[in-house]
């Protein structure tokens, strides 16, 4: 476990796994960051991309492999709950930091001349990941998928290849399959936008998620009694609290008197897991609550994970009476964060 300023989740050291203490909840709801740097083994230590330009190849490839982790440790609904979880975050990604014609949103971007920092997002993480969902339904399901990536890993290891090499084999492989050649590769590879197929996820775990964020957008807090207890989050697992806050995210501005509300009942922003306090922060912004400002300064001056940091300050710096306030924190912060995220920081704040 590396010192709070590692900026990154983890990083898959052959043999020596660095992780950031961002995953110490005490609730062992962030286990998939440790099998995710397990599945690295294979995609990106033992097959490499041989480029930036291809990095989906190993984190499109690892995020495939950490959620079949996930399913089969846990079950299929499990694994596909986490992936309902993190489309949202491809959406974000796609719609907002970016734009939907953005060429960063391509999963095989043109980076000549460019840092590859500037283009690091969740698009190679997970519209790689739903690609390799799409190709495994396209040929016929995990019976026939899995044993061609145990092949495609023999044949590659020590290999850093790109993402023609990859299609080769697979074409090769599946050669005898005819639904393959309905595959628009083109669009999966280089166009930009959210992927041209979502998986048909089984959402019996998030249903109890969009229905109390349902509830709660619909309470009327200024002119009716608060339905909610306080017990809510008592029947929810840590991801399911995160789906919750997410969706809530998603709707329409909560008022204030509501974000009161929340924060009685629940106290997110006590919350140890910080993937929790992390969207309760978020919400906070977007909802303009004014305790979220303190909050959220006092969390980013004890880590320096990526995931968290540029969210949250492009958060605060999109409330524009607030900018000049954050700013004036990251000049006298900075020197606690990478080198990577200061810089990306400077960016998202618009100095220099």
């Amino acid at each position: 476990v590396l010192p709070p300023s590692f900026a990154y989740g983890g990083m898959e050291n052959p043999c020596l796994t660095f992780a950031t203490p961002t995953l110490l909840t005490g609730d062992k709801s962030n286990a998939d960051v440790i099998a995710h740097e397990i599945a690295h083994s294979w995609t990106g230590n033992l097959v490499s991309n041989s480029t930036f330009e291809h990095f989906w190849l190993n984190e499109g490839f690892t995020v495939f492999t950490e959620r079949k982790i996930k399913g089969r440790m846990k079950g299929e609904a499990v694994r596909h709950f986490t992936a309902i979880l993190r489309w949202k975050e491809l959406e974000e990604t796609v719609n907002k930091v970016f734009s939907p014609t953005h060429p960063y949103t391509k999963l095989v971007p043109d980076l000549a001349g460019v840092d590859p920092d500037d283009a690091f997002s969740r698009i190679p993480y997970e519209k790689g990941s739903t690609f390799l969902w799409y190709l495994e339904d396209t040929v016929g399901g995990a019976a026939l998928f899995e044993p061609f990536l145990k092949a495609y890993y023999t044949e590659f290891a020590y290999k850093s290849i790109d993402t023609d090499t990859f299609k080769s084999y697979f074409l090769k492989h599946f050669a005898d399959i005819p639904a393959v050649s309905s595959i628009d590769w083109d669009t999966w590879l280089h166009q930009p936008g959210m992927p041209p197929y979502k998986p048909k996820f089984d959402t019996s775990l998030a249903q109890v998620c969009w229905q109390l964020a349902a509830q709660w957008q619909a309470w009327d807090s200024a002119g009716a009694d608060c339905p909610f207890h306080g017990n809510e989050m008592k029947s929810l697992s840590p991801t399911q609290v995160q789906e919750f806050l997410a969706s809530l995210l998603t709707g329409t501005v909560l008022p204030s008197a509501k974000m009161d509300k929340i924060e009685m009942l629940y106290g997110f922003s006590q919350a140890s897991n910080c993937e929790i306090l992390f969207l309760w922060l978020r919400l906070g912004l977007k909802s303009r609550w004014e305790p979220a400002v303190k909050a959220t300064l006092d969390f980013l001056g004890t880590m320096g994970r990526g995931k968290f940091v540029r969210p949250l300050y492009r958060d605060l710096a999109s409330w524009q009476e607030k900018k000049g306030e954050v700013v004036i924190f990251f000049q006298e912060n900075k020197n606690k964060l990478m080198a990577g995220i200061v810089t990306g920081v400077s960016k998202d704040l618009g100095i220099s």
